[in-house]
């Protein structure tokens, strides 16, 4: 059966994707967005479809609609992003979460949290299962994000345990793919644009520190999998591709693919960067028959295209 969905946070890089692919899946589409961070221009040739609807609204307000199901994804999710008003960036996870879950109560239905894997922080277990419970500064720069995101967990587990909300809770590690936005300051667009430009490639740290990238259709694919298992499967679950690279090791297969000139300059590591990020997808594989299918150079490869493109239109 056809469902009228709400994806708040929809005209952002991941929230656009799934938009995309609920309505080819038969589905209404609700899309809320303020446009702090998502762009009209991810949605736009979703807008002459007649099962999608644009509402600008920013879900810190509450909000009054009928749906079916909700996937929460409104939230600023890269450090130049957050750290640009680190107080709305906590009221979004916050205040957000309790007027969407508030929704979903009214209505008894399901709704889906994007959390994330920061809620690990500098984590001292490497891969990261569910079952750690993090390693998080909760005073530092990036704690409007972090510690945002693990309160939100708390609330939809609470809602949960005192309401009886149906919620699912995915931990999203890094993802990447077409309509990220170039200067949004997070590794794999830093090192495309610069790559392209044969502009140094900055690296924090020794560039030792290691990330897994997971391509965006894979991580949609996840999310809507993990929205529609059974009501006794609330999660956390980690979504993410558990293919560990270091820093350098992507910085050179970037500029490989790309045949830059660039070359590589270090940079002192942020405050609280985390070392390490790589996740246990165990418990997704198990239950939602979930894995990545698509390998990093494949990827790159998309995205790097992409890239080009908006390249071409700045000239």
């Amino acid at each position: 059966m056809n469902k009228r969905i709400m994806v708040t946070g929809g005209a952002g890089f991941l929230g656009s994707h799934l938009c995309e692919k609920l309505l080819c899946t038969g589905n209404e589409v609700l899309c809320v967005d303020n446009y702090f961070t998502g762009r009209k221009a991810n949605i736009i040739h979703l807008m002459d479809n007649p099962n999608f609807e644009g509402l600008r609204h920013d879900i810190t307000v509450p909000l009054s609609v009928e749906v079916d199901e909700i996937y929460n994804l409104a939230c600023p999710a890269s450090p130049i992003q957050y750290r640009y008003d680190p107080v709305q960036t906590t009221k979004t996870s916050v205040h957000g979460a309790i007027n969407m879950l508030d929704i979903a109560l009214h209505h008894d239905i399901k709704i889906l949290q994007a959390s994330t894997s920061e809620v690990y922080g500098d984590p001292r277990v490497n891969p990261q299962p569910e079952s750690y419970w993090g390693n998080v500064n909760p005073i530092g720069p990036r704690s409007c994000y972090d510690e945002g995101k693990r309160c939100a967990e708390t609330l939809f587990f609470d809602y949960y345990r005192q309401y009886g909300v149906k919620i699912k809770v995915a931990r999203i590690f890094n993802t990447y793919g077409p309509t990220m936005l170039p200067d949004d300051g997070r590794v794999m667009s830093n090192f495309i644009m610069q790559a392209l430009q044969n502009k140094p490639i900055t690296i924090y740290g020794d560039g030792s520190q290691s990330r897994s990238f997971c391509y965006v259709d894979d991580m949609v694919t996840g999310l809507t999998l993990l929205m529609d298992s059974g009501n006794g499967c609330t999660g956390p679950v980690n979504l993410g591709n558990p293919h560990e690279i270091t820093m350098v090791e992507l910085a050179n297969l970037i500029i490989k693919i790309t045949d830059s000139k660039s070359k590589l300059v270090y940079q002192p590591l942020p405050i609280d960067d985390p070392l390490q990020r790589r996740p246990d997808i165990t418990m997704a594989e198990t239950v939602l028959e979930w894995s990545p299918q698509v390998s990093l150079d494949d990827g790159l490869d998309s995205t790097i295209n992409y890239f080009k493109t908006i390249i071409l239109d700045t000239e």
